[in-house]
């Protein structure tokens, strides 16, 4: 259906709008109203669209408060492992006397870490690298023993020509050199290899031999560190 004015009627609309005071007024506040109700429609739009932006903040809060919650559980966590390295640690200062003055180190070590460090996972990590070089060690000496094999030198935190090397252990026989990682990615292999081989060229009549220790041990990274020649202790 056609809606659209003649010609007549526009000049019509045209004479009544320019003659008519009344009807002029009336046109503009019809006109006015389409505006403010244009408008009205604009802001309707608009708060629809804050709404939604407003919807999707509070679910983003609401997805931080429960990583919060989560990482909360993790400290907690990492809290009850820390007691648990303590007992541990205990426990075999009162078994192993040819380990007091190392152990009586740590504790030095970690007073200054827990008082120059606030950051929990600094010291979680420091803990656990303590505790893991005593596992490796442990579990090293047992299995010389077995071989007949003797240690003659120890040296946790070493350093050799410039570069720091968490735990160097020497028999007879064989150099271990020991990397401390609580999740060790593949660079960290590669910092071991290049440790390895800095220390073969110094001593090239000894068998140089690589450790990775640590406890979230990817299979990829175990299988990488294998094929490197790279032996892999997890605690």
């Amino acid at each position: 259906m056609n809606n659209a004015l003649s010609r007549e009627e526009k000049l019509r609309f045209l004479k009544a709008l320019e003659e008519d005071l009344e009807f002029r007024y009336a046109t503009a506040g019809a006109l006015g109203i389409l505006e403010l109700l244009r408008r009205l429609d604009s802001i309707e739009s608009r708060v629809e669209e804050y709404s939604k932006i407003l919807s999707e903040h509070s679910r983003r809060l609401e997805e931080l408060s429960k990583r919060i919650e989560e990482l909360m559980k993790r400290v907690e966590e990492y809290s009850k492992i820390l007691s648990e390295h303590s007992r541990r640690l205990e426990e075999l200062s009162k078994t192993l006397s040819e380990v007091v003055l190392t152990l009586r180190e740590h504790e030095v070590k970690i007073d200054e870490l827990d008082r120059k460090v606030s950051n929990l996972e600094i010291t979680i990590g420091a803990l656990t690298e303590s505790t893991y070089a005593r596992y490796f060690y442990e579990d090293l000496e047992r299995s010389l023993s077995l071989r007949g094999e003797r240690v003659v030198r120890r040296v946790r935190n070493a350093r050799i020509d410039e570069t720091d090397v968490d735990l160097l252990v020497e028999t007879d026989r064989i150099i271990y050199v020991v990397e401390i990682k609580i999740k060790p990615k593949h660079e960290d292999i590669g910092v071991l290899i290049a440790k390895l081989d800095l220390i073969k060229k110094s001593q090239p009549e000894r068998e140089v031999v690589g450790v990775l220790a640590g406890t979230l041990v990817g299979k990829e990274i175990e299988a990488y560190a294998r094929e490197k020649g790279v032996l892999v202790y997890r605690y």
